[in-house]
């Protein structure tokens, strides 16, 4: 059973910065589709970004292009969501999530991700 970890939530000034992590441990994320999700209390999760490593592929919702940036560390068997320019809006609980596969990770729906992380608190407030 894979188990994804996130860390790197917290409270963030509007306008700030915060860069999450997803860690795998005893698991190779190079074989996986990779997408990070959010979650406000009473919605479905929405996904933000996703990264797939063979397919090569990254794709951001249209609420966060330009502002969020997945990337991954392949020595450290990690993946990660930078975020900047954060408002209200983006206060949410943050999941990360894989998929064994080739497949390219924006032709994945959110039940197709067979493995997530517990989640991290990100809250943007003044």
């Amino acid at each position: 059973q894979v188990q994804l970890v996130e860390s790197g939530g917290g409270l963030v000034q509007p306008g700030g910065s915060l860069r999450l992590s997803c860690e795998a441990p005893g698991f190779l994320l190079t074989d996986y589709a990779v997408g990070w999700f959010r979650q406000v209390s009473g919605k479905e999760h929405e996904k933000v970004a996703c990264l797939s490593y063979r397919a090569g592929r990254i794709v951001y919702a249209d609420a966060v292009k330009g502002r969020f940036t997945i990337s991954r560390d392949a020595d450290k068997n990690t993946v990660y969501l930078w975020m900047s320019s954060l408002n209200a809006t983006d206060t949410a609980v943050y999941y990360c999530a894989g998929r064994h596969t080739s497949r390219a990770c924006d032709l994945l729906g959110t039940a197709d991700y067979e493995f997530w992380g517990q989640g991290t608190q990100v809250t943007v407030s003044s």
